[in-house]
């Protein structure tokens, strides 16, 4: 039977975008975090990442470093961008439980997800990730730390290319204390081995970038969105109640399915209108995504995102 709880979430919940802005300052000053961490629901925990870019401000933290105090250990999800934002993580950690680190999770191959890793390792932690995100970050990964010792200087210090101990190609489930954790990859989403973390009894997914929302959803290059819209479907599926999504505040899922898979479907049609017309990719850039234009990251990724849908659907 799931719990229902009524904790921090719900006051987030009911907030809408407004509550992110790449213009808030740092909110955690006296951490290299971007804020501290928040108890979600009991014994899950995030420190909320900027919705901004990454950089030296925020120190890479523009994505959700979540864990899970079990009772009988905890489980991290992503190890942040660098192992100072690791080793941040786990002060917060130790001020909340005694319980040890017995897991660490990387959501993908991204280096916000993996960068942090090589901290957890040095202490003899386990650290898992879809086989797709493991061989995306050794392709990969020497240009993400290139791109964050860039942005991040001396809070560089301490990161080394370090990658998953374990791999996983559907699913692992981990029994650990009060809690069952289903580490779910659901299909072809974001960026390479994306993964969810389910927690069936209470209701909550830990989404990783299955879904989006606050900023606005970058599309890459190996992005393949006719395909995320297929897995959406079996994140749907999972019918939870609460989402701590891969960027922004704990949500629900009217507003990463605002957010994600209605994004991705209004500028998939707009794009399929501008291919019918005979348009080319040069105005492809410039089709109409006024209705999302209150996301964060809007002016850095739209036209981005608009030119490689066209990219990719010129071909389907």
């Amino acid at each position: 039977m799931r719990r229902v709880f009524a904790p921090l979430i719900t006051v987030l919940v009911l907030t809408g975008p407004a509550v992110a802005s790449d213009q808030i300052a740092d909110q955690y000053p006296q951490s290299v975090l971007y804020s501290k961490p928040v108890e979600v629901i009991p014994h899950v925990w995030s420190a909320i990442g900027a919705t901004a870019p990454p950089g030296y401000d925020n120190a890479g933290h523009n994505n959700n470093l979540s864990f899970i105090v079990t009772g009988a250990g905890v489980v991290v999800i992503n190890s942040g961008a660098c192992y100072q934002l690791a080793k941040a993580l786990h002060a917060e950690i130790e001020q909340i439980t005694q319980e040890p680190v017995k897991l660490v999770i990387n959501e993908n191959g991204q280096g916000h997800a993996m960068l942090g890793n090589a901290y957890w390792a040095a202490r003899g932690i386990p650290i898992l990730a879809h086989v797709d995100a493991a061989e995306a970050f050794a392709d990969q990964g020497p240009q993400s730390l290139n791109a964050m010792k860039g942005y991040n200087k001396e809070r560089a210090a301490g990161t080394i290319l370090t990658g998953p101990s374990e791999t996983f190609e559907d699913e692992r489930v981990i029994e650990m204390g009060r809690f069952r954790i289903e580490v779910k990859n659901l299909g072809p989403a974001h960026s390479p081995g994306d993964i969810v973390v389910w927690l069936p009894e209470q209701s909550l997914v830990i989404s990783g970038d299955m879904a989006f929302h606050e900023r606005l959803l970058p599309i890459f290059d190996d992005t393949d969105t006719a395909a995320w819209l297929e897995s959406w479907e079996n994140f749907e599926a999972l019918g939870a109640t609460y989402v701590i999504p891969g960027h922004g505040h704990p949500t629900n899922m009217d507003q990463v399915r605002r957010y994600t898979k209605d994004y991705l479907v209004y500028l998939r049609g707009k794009i399929r209108a501008h291919l019918d017309s005979g348009g080319t990719l040069a105005k492809a850039y410039y089709v109409d995504q006024s209705p999302y234009a209150h996301l964060d990251t809007f002016d850095q990724l739209a036209t981005r995102n608009a030119g490689r849908v066209f990219e990719q659907m010129e071909f389907e």
